[in-house]
């Protein structure tokens, strides 16, 4: 068994021997002296072979190549020029013996060379990309915020159990992935979004907090922050409200955060659904830099440019942002750009204001009115060198055109600072969200979840203005977790069935054992999912969700490396009572 990490060795073990194993991360043949730096999971530790000392045959050494994977015995000594950027820096080994566990073919790519491979090449060869130093921290950064978990919940009651993962598929959501069954052909099982059904039927029996880092599949359109398959701390607990689970999970927050990253949090902020998407677009702010959006449509009510007074006219609004002190940076042609990214949110342009010398320049500076353009000077606190990025439209696509734009300005121009982790609360979710395709009211986030007490009146009446006891937990832009009190009253769920407009028939085939289970002395209880996932991604600074996954699929949902989906034989979907259909 290997006994001795490579980054262990210090100036303390000079004139020690010792056995270390390792990969061949680099090799120098100086002519009659070999240096290779050998690599093992914790990093590398340099190794020098020379005539004199090695017993085995130098010849061996001489034909060591990349990625060999080695045994060497040695002797740890001085290094004549230390290395600083090692932790072993300060040492060698001067090696004695030599064994090659194993040979490495020809590599399809260039290990070493951070970047320059094409993603398809590392993913094909995911086990070589997965030997770097970067995969090794990142993956165990994940099993230290697994562990940090698990203690946490276990210290506070929690008791851990899994769920099917073979499920009914029930309406709502993304896309169930369907697995055919062989013993009952013509049915399907579908693959769990979530344990959401599940975890309420272990509050009905009684465990009253339970927990599982949990796998999810969705079958949707796939992201950087978003794979087919994912993982999720999954949570539930009885007789609680919402506060109760805010401040456990800001506990278990706490507790990563320190463990993980050595820092201190405090109490994290809350803000409303409707403060989050007027003052910032988004029902996931990144609140680590200002530029809020805001309403100028009072100011420019009645103005005679048309383009403006038609949208308020209609019901519309007029928002900004102010990008202070950078009109400089922006050409025409990179506004132009800028009303071409705001267009694929619904937006139908983008006016614009510069700020300079006391002058107002830009696409509507000579069409409003000199008075108005003062009221916006003061209005918005304009200053020389501000940049005025102007929607007129309604209000859900003025919010979210300009809440996208933000980001991607600030991106641009490096606003964002680094080292920052803010955690926000946004609450009070809507219940409802209109589909456009489906041309009606579906659940925003699902259909058990429980509206605010003073909306259950208007779940048939009102549904544009019932809020919901729903939250998510936000960390630098992204959704980091969402949870919500359930409903156990079975009159409320009976009401919120009946707003989504499901038949009683399709209530008994997609829920009938949850309705039932309803019945039987429910307690109130609620909970909260965190998406490992992303959490891991954001903590280790990398916006790429395939960094944090040992074998993730490509944007397509396949795996390259073993080249799953694939075909299967006909006689398995003989099995299965499943032909395939060509439908090209």
């Amino acid at each position: 068994m290997k006994k001795f990490n490579n980054n262990d060795f210090r100036i303390s073990d000079v004139g020690k021997e010792f056995t270390v194993y390792g990969w061949v991360n680099r090799m120098r043949n100086m002519g009659g002296v070999i240096f290779v730096d050998l690599r093992d999971r914790t990093g590398l530790l340099q190794v020098v072979f020379n005539k004199t000392s090695l017993e085995s045959d130098f010849a061996e050494a001489e034909n060591l190549k990349s990625e060999y994977c080695l045994k060497i015995t040695g002797t740890i000594q001085k290094r004549a020029e230390a290395n600083p950027n090692l932790a072993t820096g300060e040492v060698e080994m001067l090696a004695k013996n030599l064994e090659i566990l194993s040979s490495s073919a020809e590599l399809p790519y260039n290990l070493y060379d951070d970047g320059k491979a094409l993603e398809n090449t590392t993913l094909k060869y995911r086990y070589l990309e997965l030997r770097k130093d970067k995969y090794h921290r990142i993956l165990e950064s994940r099993a230290k915020i697994m562990k940090s978990i698990r203690e946490y919940l276990d210290n506070n009651g929690f008791t851990e159990i899994e769920t099917p993962i073979l499920c009914k598929s029930t309406p709502e959501g993304a896309r169930d992935y369907i697995v055919p069954s062989r013993v009952n052909k013509g049915s399907f099982y579908a693959l769990p979004q979530s344990p959401q059904i599940f975890k309420q039927l272990l509050m009905v029996a009684g465990f009253e907090r339970y927990y599982q880092i949990a796998k999810c599949f969705r079958d949707e359109d796939l992201r950087a922050d978003r794979q087919p398959e994912f993982t999720q701390v999954d949570m539930e607990m009885s007789f609680v409200n919402e506060e109760d689970i805010m401040n456990t999970v800001e506990g278990l927050i706490r507790k990563i955060m320190l463990d993980v990253k050595g820092l201190s949090i405090g109490d994290i902020p809350r803000m409303k659904y409707d403060d989050a998407m007027n003052f910032y677009g988004s029902d996931k702010p990144d609140t680590r830099f200002e530029m809020k959006l805001n309403d100028i449509t009072e100011v420019l009510r009645g103005t005679v440019m048309n383009m403006f007074n038609s949208v308020i006219t209609e019901g519309g609004v007029v928002k900004c942002i102010v990008v202070k002190n950078n009109a400089d940076k922006y050409s025409r042609k990179d506004i132009d750009s800028l009303t071409e990214s705001v267009k694929v949110f619904g937006a139908k342009g983008l006016a614009y204001l510069k700020y300079e010398d006391g002058i107002f320049t830009g696409s509507i500076a000579k069409n409003v009115e000199e008075e108005r353009l003062n009221n916006l000077k003061e209005v918005l606190g304009l200053e020389n060198n501000d940049l005025v990025l102007i929607i007129a439209d309604k209000l859900n696509i003025a919010n979210t055109s300009l809440g996208a734009l933000r980001i991607n300005v600030a991106k641009n121009l490096n606003l964002i600072p680094d080292g920052l982790f803010n955690f926000l609360w946004v609450t009070d979710f809507p219940a409802f969200e209109w589909s456009e395709t489906e041309e009606r009211y579906m659940a925003c986030h699902h259909p058990f979840t429980m509206p605010k007490d003073e909306d259950v009146d208007k779940l048939l009446t009102d549904k544009a203005h019932v809020y919901s006891k729903a939250y998510d937990i936000v960390l630098n832009g992204y959704e980091a977790g969402g949870g919500s009190i359930r409903i156990h009253d079975q009159e409320v769920q009976r009401k919120m069935f009946e707003a989504l407009e499901l038949t009683e028939e399709q209530i008994k085939e997609k829920f009938g054992f949850f309705v039932e289970a309803l019945k039987y002395g429910t307690p109130p209880h609620g909970g909260l999912a965190l998406g490992l996932d992303r959490l891991v991604m954001i903590l280790n600074d990398t916006d790429n969700i395939k960094d944090v996954i040992a074998f993730p699929k490509t944007q397509s949902a396949s795996c390259l490396m073993s080249e799953a989906p694939s075909e299967v034989t006909e006689d398995q979907l003989k099995d299965l009572g499943i032909k395939v259909v060509d439908n090209k």
